[in-house]
């Protein structure tokens, strides 16, 4: 994929840690990498950065959603709290995360039989991530420098999915795998603000969607004076087919 500078963000991170001279055990701050960049690239939108701080830090779950690279040459950062990062140590900090890592699921909370919801909102997540189709037909998942539109981080919180549109527009997606209350309005309504200030190009649009099992009756009121919102329920069948035997 081409980039917009001479090299991919991933190896300016590189140049970042030589330039403000971090040294091991030193922590910086998501606001000092950003504002490296508002220097030197200006052209690097700040949820850029903050995808790439993740796909860097060793011991960020969700790197894996930006496809670190196994060869250990995205193994740079270890993220110290929401905000604060320092240099990753071998031999101190714990195997780096990533695809190679041995993954252990959780047991899960017994569900009724023939459920009618997604087990994990991540399980909707991703397999909506795959099928933004089933959403609206032209919609596809933001996708940059190896960074992707899944769980995609905006000012130490982060979007379910950022997609874009057939229009160009930025469609930022909230999901809940149960029912949905009015309260999600106000955090769908941040990241909407967040990503029109910090990653929208200037009359670039930015529309949010909220996609739940069962839109309560205070979340249809909630957004019935928001136009730029939309709401969505899914459900869930099964399909049974007998599978033909060979004649003996």
């Amino acid at each position: 994929m081409a980039t917009l500078n001479e090299k991919p963000v991933r190896l300016l991170m590189h140049d970042m840690i030589a330039s403000m001279g971090l040294t091991p055990g030193q922590p910086f701050t998501r606001e000092q990498a950003v504002q490296w960049f508002a220097e030197h690239y200006p052209n690097v939108k700040q949820g850029t950065v903050a995808a790439h701080l993740v796909r860097l830090s060793t011991n960020v779950p969700t790197r894996l959603q930006y496809s670190a690279r196994v060869d250990g040459s995205d193994d740079k950062f270890f993220k110290i709290d929401s905000s604060h990062f320092r240099l990753y140590e071998p031999g101190r900090d714990p195997t780096p995360i990533s695809e190679l890592t041995p993954t252990v699921e959780e047991p899960s909370e017994a569900m009724p039989e023939a459920s009618e919801e997604f087990a994990y909102e991540h399980d909707l997540r991703d397999y909506l991530a795959r099928n933004l189709h089933v959403i609206e037909p032209s919609l596809k998942l933001y996708t940059e420098e190896g960074i992707t539109g899944v769980e995609f981080p905006v000012g130490g919180r982060y979007i379910d999915i950022l997609a874009v549109d057939h229009a160009g527009s930025y469609v930022v997606i909230e999901l809940k795998v149960s029912k949905g209350y009015d309260r999600v309005v106000g955090q769908l309504l941040r990241y909407v603000s967040w990503i029109k200030k910090n990653h929208a190009e200037p009359g670039q649009g930015v529309r949010g969607i909220i996609i739940a099992k069962q839109i309560s009756e205070d979340l249809r009121l909630a957004c019935s004076e928001l136009p730029s919102i939309s709401l969505y329920e899914y459900s869930l069948s099964v399909a049974v087919n007998r599978v033909a035997l060979d004649s003996q």
